[in-house]
């Protein structure tokens, strides 16, 4: 019980620590890109995308901020409470898909028959099956804890507080996590419940990860500005502090 109150202690300092935009945009990105998850970008015989990469690379540049800012612990925790957040959301989404009303988009359908057609698909889509929810909040978690791990390991080494350190932890980490990410949700659910073979499961994990590692390419420097931004004003010196305390 003493160490769940100093958890929870760590916790709430930490969440009035991180800015409240990041953890915004955060959990937005992680509910949105779960979301948009079902809707295929391009799909092949071996190669298969789905709109949910538009946003997961946010998520990611996220947790490389709160990283090198916090830690790697602080950027799993706020991972563990967008992974909750995003589980809670889908259950509501799932409980006002059962209700019996009709979307607005039934009422711009030709006639009543492919109205219910509409209805059906949009509940369908904002129900999300269990199996969907799960695979994605099991490969949020793994590849949450690989990505604050590997980062923060890289940066002990590698970072000395300019933009190439950052870009070089953040961009191992990332490939690796987003890759631990692809595989486990492509594992657990492509595989076993859409029918994929190992194949396509191992390309698209691949092939995913190479998009989600552009764009984070493309917006790391951004992420640098933020943390470097984070360091000069002093946020987050509460949290570092207890930190601090709790290593001695």
């Amino acid at each position: 019980m003493k160490y769940l109150r100093i958890e929870l202690k760590d916790y709430r300092i930490l969440l009035r620590n991180v800015p409240s935009m990041v953890i915004s945009v955060f959990i937005l990105s992680v509910v949105c890109m779960n979301l948009v998850a079902g809707k295929e970008l391009f799909s092949s015989k071996y190669f298969c995308i789905n709109c949910g990469l538009a946003l997961s690379w946010i998520s990611f540049l996220c947790m490389d901020c709160i990283c090198k800012r916090f830690g790697a612990k602080a950027s799993i925790k706020v991972s563990l409470l967008a992974m909750s957040v995003n589980v809670v959301t889908v259950g509501t989404f799932w409980l006002l898909s059962m209700t019996p009303g009709r979307w607005a988009a039934y009422y711009s359908a030709s006639d009543p028959a492919v109205g219910e057609y509409i209805n059906a698909g949009l509940n369908s889509t904002f129900g999300s099956a269990w199996y969907v929810v799960l695979g994605s909040a099991i490969a949020m978690l793994l590849s949450s804890i690989v990505n604050a791990l590997l980062n923060e390991v890289i940066g002990k080494k590698a970072d000395k507080g300019g933009f190439l350190g950052f870009a070089t932890r953040s961009y191992i980490s990332t490939a690796v996590g987003q890759w631990v990410d692809n595989f486990v949700f492509s594992a657990l659910v492509s595989h076993v419940f859409f029918g994929w073979n190992w194949t396509q499961v191992l390309i698209c994990s691949s092939t995913s990860m190479i998009i989600e590692l552009v764009a984070e390419v493309i917006f790391s420097p951004v992420g640098y500005r933020i943390s470097k931004g984070w360091e000069k004003d002093g946020v987050g010196i509460e949290y570092l502090k207890l930190v601090s305390k709790k290593a001695a």
